[in-house]
């Protein structure tokens, strides 16, 4: 049986229940429909990020280190103090695990510490409810897109031996992929953003405020038509950030890693 174009997201995990299929594929419909899909799986995925961190503490971390502008408060998200004190916040006691869980907790960490002081969300908002039907009856978190030659199937059963690091997992790799692929179809010129910030290459402490300006100059018009103005602007903070050696993405490929060795 052929399988129409679609994109579809469902999730089904105690409270959180949201099933929703675009099948009308124009390019400007799935760019926005996709950035829907980046604000909902990053809007849950500390609730399973808790199982291997203390995220209430991060949190309080992020509070803590925000300073009135945006420069402060990334030299201090950059400082080997907070390193130190996320450390802390890690549920893991073998160095090379524990490795991995912090540059997650460290994604995380940025996330909050940015999210008063620049676009870090896209301004769709999250899904919310129900209007297509759950592919499983089962506990789950469900993602698949067919358009063209993109075909992507990312799917988790979630049950009592599920780590919730798992989900956590499943949801960053997610994000990963709408992250690549919304570019393409929001036509934002992604190399025109990288070379904005090309002149930076290994970027010291004292680099960071020259970084940031470029970013806070950045003019996002030139990078995409108006309805993904304030997108490009999520991806010009993406590459700063790159660049200073900081992330607001939780990695997924970290989180498989610990997830590999944990066993």
């Amino acid at each position: 049986m052929k399988v129409e174009e679609h994109i579809a997201f469902t999730a089904k995990h105690k409270e959180w229940k949201v099933a929703k299929k675009l099948t009308e594929m124009e390019n400007e419909r799935i760019a926005h429909f996709l950035a829907s899909i980046s604000n909902t799986v990053n809007s849950q995925i500390a609730r399973y990020l808790s199982e291997g961190m203390n995220v209430d503490g991060i949190r309080k971390l992020a509070e803590d280190l925000r300073k009135d502008t945006m420069k402060e408060t990334v030299i201090a998200l950059k400082s080997p103090g907070t390193s130190r004190k996320l450390g802390q916040l890690v549920y893991e006691t073998d160095k090379k695990l524990k490795k991995l869980l912090v540059e997650v907790a460290r994604a995380y960490l940025v996330m909050e510490a940015l999210k008063p002081l620049a676009p870090i969300n896209y301004p769709e908002g999250t899904l919310e409810g129900v209007n297509t039907e759950f592919p499983f009856e089962d506990e789950h978190i469900n993602f698949t897109a067919k358009h063209g030659r993109w075909i992507v199937v990312k799917r988790l059963i979630i049950d009592e031996k599920t780590p919730m690091l798992d989900v956590a997992r499943l949801l960053a790799s997610i994000n990963e992929t709408v992250t690549l692929k919304f570019p393409v179809y929001a036509d934002i010129d992604i190399k025109g953003i990288r070379e904005e910030f090309s002149a930076f290459k290994k970027v010291k402490k004292s680099d960071i405020p020259k970084v940031l300006e470029v970013y806070e100059s950045f003019e996002p018009a030139l990078y995409a038509d108006e309805p993904f103005e304030e997108h490009a602007k999520v991806y010009a903070l993406r590459v700063a950030l790159e660049k200073i050696g900081l992330t607001f993405d939780i990695p997924a490929k970290s989180l498989e890693k610990y997830l590999e060795k944990k066993g």
